[in-house]
């Protein structure tokens, strides 16, 4: 049955009903017309004589591919871009003689004088050999830059691509951590390291994360975000990053859509071989971890293509926190006089990370005009953490430097959780005389496994004259009897369990035709895509509270009995760690299943379903030097969702079953106008959607009632996908000898953002004392602008001509509204979209020739909105402060083959640290030290 919140809310938030029925139908019409169209475009023009032209671009003095390389038909204005294994196909060509130009940043173009035959296939492969070359490189930072902007430059869409190469030469031990170096974007830390990328100052659940075409899918319960940090950088070719999207592509991004493309042994023509050995040292912990990597690839037969990867983290390190949590409280209606603070929480953590990812790619090419792959991805991520937290809470909120009775909770949380994404993709191309068909099927799967863990082990005492100093970093001032073991007494063991699963199965269908109308070259493509998702969570709690009325003698009681040694808590002195083992002992002899909480066990379960069913028909036309590209998307999706609700008041469950769909109709116009091949001007209209997380929508609910007073958190299965209309205007120039000046502009406008929020006193909550769950708001706004600078100095003097320069800037601002009651009225007020840094920037200065390198880099983000706490006091709005972090990489190629390598991270110790309202405030505050690695490279490419 649907639950009485469920249809409560529903009554508040508008809903759009759709027949799923309907909606199929309306679908199979609008394929049959989109077939009926492609099928009539191709008869149209099968009386012509038409042939086929293939070929491969290489650099002539290395045999490699030249992956981006432009290619053109010059009578017909046809133009495409070579494949990541510098390969190009134009099928449908009418018969004839052609020039086919090619163009390759860091090279002259060449021209090439073609003949095109009936039914047949003309072969031209091209080689840029040395007199053509003015500085095409394909190994190193310059190689590297090389391949991206060249990607970039023949893009329909505003593209930002990061290569493997480039990815090497900075300290970053995730893709994650690679991608804050690409314009627009920067990353969301978890103990100091880079988990969750923002784009365009978006939150991580904003956009999109696909790896060979498919999509990931997220280990965490309660995310649709996918933390690249389990995915090392070391099995990747590039990553790619679309900040406009094109019909052909998923729409559920606001920020950006992110490709990542693993290694294939067609990128190279020879075998190929890497290995690297690597230890690093954190200042912190002065723990010393290993890292081994390789990867393999090569061709049998020239049609079988077969690369493997492997690498391995094992790290040990810690941090130091002081955290209030924002809780604090401000005399007045505004401003920040009088600041008290409810608690403060010092915490020592020590952590176990263990990272393993193997990706084993097979290509075959049983033909020339027939392309299949297989992609295969295993990623295994383990985090060990242990947490040793001292909290002192006061009767009333203190004052800097006041002393009061605190009560003092010592615990201990202990627990390993294990994340695996596993990815199997199938697909392939074949080219016919007038059609290219693609097509892939994919099968994905992502789990976070908590097995039985400590989740909180208190021990209480109350201790006088106990108060705080410094309200950015807080001090805990306090006796002695603060650091007495045997004046803390064991008051409950929390014990926690849990597995999350999400899997996703997905099938595809693109057809392309080029053909030409009116002596405008034209090319139409249409597909379908079925995807189907399933997302399940379990929970089991235990609370083992009231223990010495299970036996508990009062000696075991004692924290003494469970005491380690002192920690180093760089922070100030924390006093004794907590021992897990004791600990376990103690829960292994008490009976389980009487201290369940089955409250808790069962209210976060929860399965729900999201099948999405996409279509669409898209073309481009070229006019001159302008390209067209236009279109129209379709996307459907149907939730189901299944949890338990709990009536505290009856004290009783209640099953919660859940169903709704959406479509979306999306068009996108997409403007690109090259000025010369340099320079290149863009304007984008698209529209797009994101869709609640999985938290937001799960169906449970939990109804208490303290003394006639009603609290209710709830999920909201009734959310709608927020949508967006973006515009975006960009200008880029790239040089001759390797480099990149561009602008762009970029406008967003947001409907059904979605934030938490407290609907108590209004609609079928008028008489609740709190009604907490997620609701659409109206509208947002976001603008900005991106700028990126890139160079290679070459045409300068030695020996600064072995200078490179990679800079980036965007500015972004926003402006969303919130609503909530008061005595009767509905009030709102303007925030920033949470997690939306007004300014990110990167800069990268290197020096690099044929015998070393070095490399200093920075990364900023601005401070931006967290959590919005109180709808109806700013003050208490808690934000992320702005991050500066430096890195250093320096490489000494011994031989043409093995290369030394030392990388320095957080060079300025760079801690984290969140604010309540005013930066003189602490929410948290965490401190990671400095890491620093060496290790030693070998290939033979």
């Amino acid at each position: 049955m649907q639950s009485p919140i469920a249809r409560q809310l529903g009554s508040l938030l508008p809903q759009q009903a759709h027949p799923v029925a309907r909606v199929h139908k309306r679908l199979t019409s609008r394929l049959s017309a989109l077939s009926l169209a492609m099928v009539l475009a191709g008869l149209s023009h099968n009386a012509l004589a038409i042939g086929k032209l293939e070929g491969q671009i290489r650099d002539n003095s290395s045999q490699q591919p030249l992956a981006g390389a432009t290619v053109t038909l010059k009578e017909l204005n046809l133009s495409q871009q070579a494949g990541r294994d510098g390969r190009f196909f134009f099928v449908g060509v009418h018969d004839g003689d052609y020039t086919l130009v090619v163009n390759y940043l860091g090279a002259m173009p060449t021209e090439h004088r073609i003949s095109i035959r009936d039914k047949q296939t003309t072969l031209q492969d091209i080689n840029l050999n040395s007199q053509d070359v003015e500085h095409i490189r394909v190994v190193g930072q310059q190689g590297a830059l090389s391949k991206s902007m060249n990607r970039q430059r023949g893009a329909d869409n505003v593209l930002s691509v990061v290569s493997a190469d480039v990815l090497g030469n900075f300290p970053d031990s995730n893709i994650s951590e690679s991608l804050q170096r690409v314009p627009g974007l920067s990353i969301e830390r978890d103990q100091g390291e880079g988990r969750f990328v923002r784009v365009r100052g978006m939150a991580p659940d904003y956009n999109s994360v696909s790896m060979n075409g498919t999509r990931l899918p997220s280990p965490e319960s309660d995310r649709r975000a996918v933390a690249l940090d389990v995915v090392p950088s070391d099995l990747l070719q590039s990553v790619e990053v679309s900040k406009t999207l094109t019909p052909d592509m998923d729409a559920d991004a606001l920020g950006g859509a992110i490709e990542v493309k693993s290694l294939s042994a067609f990128d190279r023509d020879d075998t190929y071989l890497n290995l690297n050995a690597e230890a690093s040292q954190d200042t912190l912990t002065d723990n010393t971890n290993p890292k081994l990597a390789a990867s393999y690839s090569d061709i049998f037969a020239d049609k079988l293509g077969v690369a493997i990867g492997a690498s391995w983290y094992n790290r040990d390190f810690g941090s130091d926190n002081v955290e209030t949590g924002g809780k604090w409280e401000f005399a007045g209606d505004n401003g920040f006089e009088d600041a008290a603070l409810e608690s403060v929480d010092a915490r020592d953590y020590e952590i176990n990370r263990e990272r393993l990812g193997i990706g084993v790619n097979f290509d075959y090419r049983p033909s020339d005009d027939t392309d299949l792959y297989l992609r295969t991805l295993y990623s295994e991520f383990d985090d060990t953490e242990t947490r040793n937290s001292a909290k002192t809470k006061w009767k009333s909120p203190q004052q800097e430097n006041a002393l009061g009775q605190g009560k003092t909770t010592r615990s201990l949380k202990s627990r390993t959780e294990n994340q695996n994404i596993t990815s199997f993709v199938l697909g392939g191309q074949t080219r016919f005389e007038r059609w290219t068909f693609d097509y892939q099927a994919s099968h994905s799967t992502a789990s976070a496994d908590k097995p039985r863990d400590i989740a909180g082990a208190d021990f209480v005492a109350k201790i006088d004259n106990t108060g705080f100093s410094n309200t950015k970093q807080p001090q805990i001032i306090a006796p002695e009897d603060y650091y007495q073991n045997d004046n803390f007494e064991l008051d409950e063991i929390e014990i926690a369990a849990s597995k999350a699963e999400d899997t996703i199965n997905s099938g595809q269908l693109d057809l392309t035709r080029q053909l030409t109308i009116a002596d405008y070259s034209v090319e139409l493509k249409t597909g379908v895509k079925l995807s189907r998702r399933d997302k399940s969570n379990r929970e089991d709690i235990w609370i083992y509270s009231d223990l010495g009325d299970q036996g508990v003698s009062d000696e075991d009681l004692l924290l003494s009995q469970y005491a380690g040694n002192e920690l180093d808590y760089d922070l100030g002195r924390f006093g004794s760690g907590i021992n897990a083992a004791p600990l376990w002992q103690l829960i292994d002899s008490l009976d389980a299943d009487s201290n369940r909480d089955d409250i808790e066990s069962t209210i976060n379960d929860f399965d729900i379903s999201e099948d999405i069913n996409a279509a669409y028909l898209m073309g481009h036309i070229d006019i001159d030097k302008l390209r067209i590209l236009t279109g129209l998307r379709f996307e459907q999706n149907q939730w189901d969702s299944s949890g338990y609700g709990y009536d505290g008041a009856k004290g009783e469950f209640i099953d919660i079953k859940h169903s709704r769909d959406e479509d979306h109709w999306l068009p996108a116009l997409h403007l690109t106008y090259r000025y010369s091949d340099n320079t290149v001007l863009r304007a984008a209209w698209t529209n797009t959607l994101v869709r609640p997380t999985f938290g937001q929508l799960a169906p449970g609910y939990l109804l208490e009632e303290d003394d006639g007073d009603i609290d209710l958190t709830f999920g909201n299965p009734q959310l709608k996908s927020l949508e967006s209309m973006n515009f975006d205007l960009s200008l880029e120039h790239y040089f001759g000898n390797i480099g990149l000046i561009s602008a762009g502009l970029f406008y967003k406008d947001i409907d059904n953002f979605i934030y938490q929020a407290d609907l108590a006193g209004r609609g079928d909550y008028i008489d609740a004392h709190s009604a907490v769950t997620f609701v659409n708001g109206d509208s947002a706004d976001i603008y900005g602008v991106e700028l990126s600078y890139v160079q290679e100095f070459n045409f300068l003097p030695e020996p600064f001509n072995a200078l490179v320069l990679n800079s980036n800037l965007t500015y972004t601002d926003s402006s969303a509204k919130i609503n909530w009651q008061e005595d009767g009225q509905l009030l709102s007020r303007d925030i920033p979209m949470p997690s939306q840094s007004d300014l990110t920037a990167n800069l990268s200065l290197g020096y690099e020739n044929s015998y070393a390198s070095v490399w200093l880099s920075a990364a900023y983000k601005s401070e931006y909105l967290q959590e919005v706490t109180e709808l109806s006091d700013e003050r208490y709005d808690l934000y992320q402060d702005n991050h500066l972090q430096w890195d250093f990489v320096a490489k000494a190629h011994l031989t043409s083959n093995l290369t030394l390598y030392f990388k320095g991270v957080n060079l300025t110790d760079e801690p984290y640290y969140s604010y309540t309202g005013d930066s003189s405030y602490n929410a948290q505050y965490e401190a990671y030290g400095r890491t620093f690695q060496l290790g030693v490279q070998y290939t033979n490419y």
